[in-house]
Order: C-alpha cells, then sequence, then structure tokens
C-alpha cells in the first residue's frame, strides 16, 4: 500500500520537477525540444509528475492558494493518455513562462504554510 503524502511532499515534489525542468532546459532552444527526443521525454515526464503531485493537493489547499492547478492536472492527463499528440509549442511555452511563476507559487506556499 502506498503511503499518503500530506501537501507539503507533493509541493516539494512540484519543486523538485520544477528544478529539473531548469536544469535540463539550461542552453536549450525550442528547436532542441523538437530535435532531441530525450530532453522532450525528460520534461514530459516532470511535467507529468508535476501534474499528478498537482493532482493529491488538498482542495483547501489550492482554494487558499490558487492558481492554473486544473490546467496543471489536465495537461499531465493530456501527456499521459494522449502522448502521440502532444503540442510541444505548448510545452515550451510552460518552460519558457509558466514554471518559473509556478515555482515562485510553490515556494510561497512552503514558506507560509510549512515553515516556522
Amino acid at each position: 500500500m502506498k503511503k499518503h503524502l500530506g501537501n507539503e511532499a507533493r509541493l516539494r515534489h512540484i519543486l523538485e520537477a520544477i528544478d529539473y525542468i531548469q536544469e535540463f532546459s539550461t542552453g536549450k532552444t525550442k528547436k532542441d525540444l523538437y530535435e532531441e527526443p530525450i530532453y522532450r521525454f525528460a520534461i514530459e515526464r516532470q511535467l507529468e509528475i508535476i501534474g499528478e503531485a498537482a493532482n493529491a493537493l488538498s482542495e483547501d489547499l489550492t482554494t487558499k492558494y490558487p492558481t492554473d492547478w486544473r490546467k496543471i492536472v489536465a495537461f499531465r492527463n493530456f501527456i499521459v493518455h494522449e502522448y502521440f499528440g502532444v503540442d510541444l509549442e505548448l510545452v515550451w511555452d510552460i518552460i519558457a513562462n509558466k514554471i518559473q511563476p509556478l515555482q515562485q507559487t510553490v515556494l510561497f506556499i512552503l514558506d507560509s504554510e510549512f515553515t516556522g
């Protein structure tokens, strides 16, 4: 039986996946996403982890700290179930424009809820 993980652990999983995306993406371009399957697969996997962890956050937490939680989970479901149709333009937009703000949100929640 899988051990139940709380909000703090799930938020830390999201943060770790973000760190990996940032590390993997250093020096990369959108063209690399199209031409390097290993890079693309690594990013997609981390996005899956982010979505899975977001899906497991409590409703109380996601209500208190509203962000695009539903979109994050929906994108995870899309990657997993429609893997053959993943829009790499959207993946690049997430890397370039959405990951850093999500990181700031998660850090804020961790600091607000679990530090002290």
